[in-house]
């Protein structure tokens, strides 16, 4: 039997498992248990169909408990955990849900619905297109005829009907114009960061143009400080000149829709976050100045500012040199235009550098240009182009990147700083201690006036003087040979010193070994 479900096709008779089990109990028949005298009778056919009915039955059932069982066996536990769940939830819909047996708000809403549907249906049945769409609107799927007013004559001559074309409405609040503030993020696809100021294509709501934005972010004390690219990973804050759209609508930013791009299109995306008529974003701006004239902790500046004008709406602002010395702008001075009196914590010098940082407003240029893709030519719909950057530009027209010289990195060279020789006053050097009252640097030379002086020597004097300086020579001669026998003796001396030194040590470690072993003996002996 077990062979036959891994066998494909039909045995032949006399090699049928089950075919030769039935035959089996057709020649033996019935028998008798001698052990117990329980006499077993051969089933016929009807007994064999209905016991193998229930056999199936029986056997259904089992195999049914078996399989339960052996499920709630290998439920694992989190398994059992979401069973609990949700079982825990049908109780809690059918305690809540429609627990009167009634139908939901939705059902009855959805059911009014159908009602009044097939209630029109049936009255407007019988009426005409033209009088039913008076009463009931235009019902989905008809064909309608849209008047649009003041259309420019270029979209009815240049029509193309296989271009698609989108009919939306607009409310009466979004037909303005203004500054709208965007929370903008470059796309990870996107391979090249955007720059401010450079035009961009916004699909936003139901419109599509071209505007200039200005990023920006926000510091923690609450200032939109400009931004000149955008974050590579990070969201920033982006406003533009547009129409006014609602907080939270969603929208996308491309580069250009000109042709096919071979890489990812979509530049950057967002959400509308603020609708402000106002703009409130600064830059920070950096002012070198230069000091004409220094009297102790005052000084006077020079080439910051062109006027006194100027001077005026930047009095008492902070600024401070290159050093790290802070001072105040105190007013401005008649000559040289432009020039004021600062007061700093401590002296500068002249060659000190003095900056002051600040903030301006920026100017952002009011430009909107809607995509007029549906009113070019046939076949130059999808070369539409707006205002091209100044790259672009550069690029099209072959103009070189003009070179500031005074942008290059130039190598730094800075002269040694010479400082004043510290001198004290005479009086504050007779009440200074003798330890801090300063040496003389520079002290008067021994027999200076001798050594100035010639000396010419007679022959006696000469002969003498070099006999002496023989015998000096030798005495120098005999000393050093002296000294390095000297050093030679000492040396032998160490040598044996040394071996004397071993000599003595291999003595004591042999004493101490007989000493340790005789108290060794000692303590084994019994007491």
């Amino acid at each position: 039997m077990i062979a036959d479900c891994f066998v494909t096709g039909k045995w032949s008779a006399d090699e049928d498992a089950k075919t030769l089990l039935d035959q089996d109990d057709e020649v033996y028949g019935d028998f008798e248990d001698l052990e117990t005298g329980i006499i077993h009778k051969a089933k016929t056919t009807e007994d064999d169909d209905d016991d193998d009915e229930e056999e199936e039955n029986d056997d259904g059932d089992d195999k049914k408990e078996d399989g339960e069982e052996d499920q709630k066996k290998e439920m694992t536990k989190r398994e059992k955990f979401l069973e609990k769940k949700r079982k825990l939830k049908e109780a809690f819909d059918a305690a809540y849900d429609n627990a009167d047996g009634g139908s939901s708000y939705y059902d009855d809403l959805k059911q009014q619905m159908n009602q009044q549907a097939e209630l029109n249906r049936k009255e407007f049945e019988d009426m005409d297109d033209d009088i039913r769409t008076q009463y009931e609107g235009f019902r989905p799927g008809m064909y309608v005829r849209v008047e649009v007013a003041n259309m420019p004559c270029e979209f009815v001559n240049n029509f193309d009907p296989a271009y698609p074309m989108v009919i939306g409405g607009l409310l009466s609040s979004e037909e303005n114009i203004g500054y709208v503030q965007m929370r903008i993020k470059k796309h990870r696809w996107y391979p090249k960061i955007l720059k401010t100021r450079d035009p961009l294509i916004f699909s936003l709501g139901w419109r599509r143009f071209q505007t200039i934005p200005l990023f920006s972010i926000e510091d923690h004390n609450g200032r939109r400080r400009l931004l000149k690219y955008t974050p590579e990973h990070m969201h920033c804050m982006a406003t533009i000149w547009g129409p006014i759209t609602p907080q939270g609508t969603g929208f996308l930013a491309l580069q250009t829709v000109a042709g096919r791009m071979p890489g990812f299109r979509i530049a950057a995306t967002g959400a509308v976050t603020d609708i402000d008529k106002s703009l409130h974003i600064v830059k920070k701006l950096k002012l070198i100045g230069t000091p004409i004239k220094i009297h102790k902790n005052t000084a006077f500046i020079k080439g910051m500012f062109n006027t006194t004008l100027e001077v005026a709406r930047f009095e008492g602002a902070s600024v401070k040199t290159v050093s790290g010395i802070r001072g105040q702008i105190k007013k401005a001075i008649k000559t040289p235009e432009g020039a004021f009196r600062a007061s700093f914590e401590d002296k500068i010098l002249k060659s000190d550098i003095v900056f002051l940082r600040g903030w301006i407003p920026v100017f952002m240029p009011k430009f909107y240009n809607p995509v007029q893709t549906l009113l070019l030519p046939k076949g130059e719909k999808d070369n539409w182009t707006g205002m091209r950057t100044v790259g672009q530009l550069r690029k099209d027209n072959n103009v070189a990147v003009p070179l500031n010289k005074d942008s290059l990195y130039k190598p730094i060279e800075r002269k040694p700083k010479v400082f004043r020789e510290l001198r004290i006053p005479r009086e504050l050097q007779r009440a200074l201690p003798f330890k801090d009252k300063p040496q003389e640097k520079f002290k008067r030379k021994k027999n200076a006036i001798s050594r100035m002086r010639a000396v010419v020597r007679e022959p006696e004097e000469r002969q003498a003087a070099a006999l002496v300086h023989q015998m000096t020579t030798l005495y120098n001669e005999r000393k050093r040979q002296e000294r390095s026998r000297m050093a030679a003796r000492v040396e032998e001396h160490k040598k044996k010193m040394s071996v004397l030194e071993e000599k003595k040590d291999e003595r004591q470690k042999k004493a101490k070994r007989e000493i340790y072993k005789l108290l060794g003996k000692m303590k084994k002996k019994p007491k």
